[in-house]
């Protein structure tokens, strides 16, 4: 198979950096958009270096439409080409709708959902000259079945569901696939800090009794960017031990 280039925004650590870290794995060299400064991304770019594979790291706001053009163009003055994009990148701002600020919901949208739009606009015009591409945006289970206290959050992962679907009819004439991955419940840090009891009661609402791993995320983008999926599009594959069914 030919050698590919993936751009993976979100990618400097956590689920991004495991899924950056999955596909060098497939000899794939790797674009790390990240927010962060490059310091906080130097094990994943350490790793990636270790693995074999051409790695670079480009600090970029995904919600800023200019910022992503020059930072797409520039990957691809790079590596020459971009066959995959994974768009990772996402943050959270948890309240009710009662006391939520116009602030917490657009900063959510904006990454979340237009970083998506932004990164999708600009990779692929390379991808449609080369006849070639894969597409895999992270979204949630929480966008499909909603939650207390994430209005902006689940509106921003069900409208990623909205934005695939569309992606894939629009671009499946080209052999541009696209396709998302709702995870549940994933073992972060942040769960970490939970204490027995909420996270007993977090078990308790997934089948499988138990959370996910960063790797359970990397392998399903790894199954949808293979070619063994290259008749798969337009598909939201939940990676959430059974919670949403």
């Amino acid at each position: 198979m030919e050698k590919r280039v993936a751009l993976i925004t979100g990618a400097g650590r956590g689920i991004g950096a495991k899924i950056a870290l999955t596909l060098a794995a497939m000899n794939t060299d790797i674009a790390v958009v990240d927010y962060g400064d490059e310091a906080s991304a130097k094990e994943t770019m350490d790793a990636l270096a270790a693995a074999g594979v051409a790695a670079r790291y480009y600090r970029c706001d995904v919600s800023d439409f200019s910022a992503t053009k020059e930072v797409v163009d520039r990957i691809v003055k790079d590596f020459g080409k971009i066959d995959i994009l994974v768009n990772n990148a996402g943050v959270t701002a948890d309240k009710l709708i009662m006391r939520m600020e116009e602030s917490d919901w657009d900063r959510v949208i904006d990454i979340n959902l237009k970083g998506c739009f932004n990164m999708i606009k600009h990779v692929t015009p390379y991808m449609m000259r080369k006849r070639f591409g894969r597409i895999v945006s992270i979204s949630s289970v929480v966008g499909l079945m909603g939650n207390a206290g994430q209005a902006n959050y689940a509106a921003s992962k069900a409208g990623i569901v909205g934005l695939t679907k569309t992606v894939a009819k629009e671009f499946g004439a080209r052999n541009i696939t696209a396709n998302a991955v709702a995870p549940g419940f994933v073992k972060t840090a942040m769960t970490d800090a939970l204490t027995d009891e909420q996270k007993q009661a977090m078990y308790k609402m997934i089948p499988l009794g138990c959370l996910g791993e960063t790797e359970d995320i990397a392998n399903a983008v790894k199954f949808l960017v293979s070619d063994d999926a290259r008749y798969i599009t337009g598909v939201v594959l939940k990676v959430d031990g059974g919670m949403y069914i």
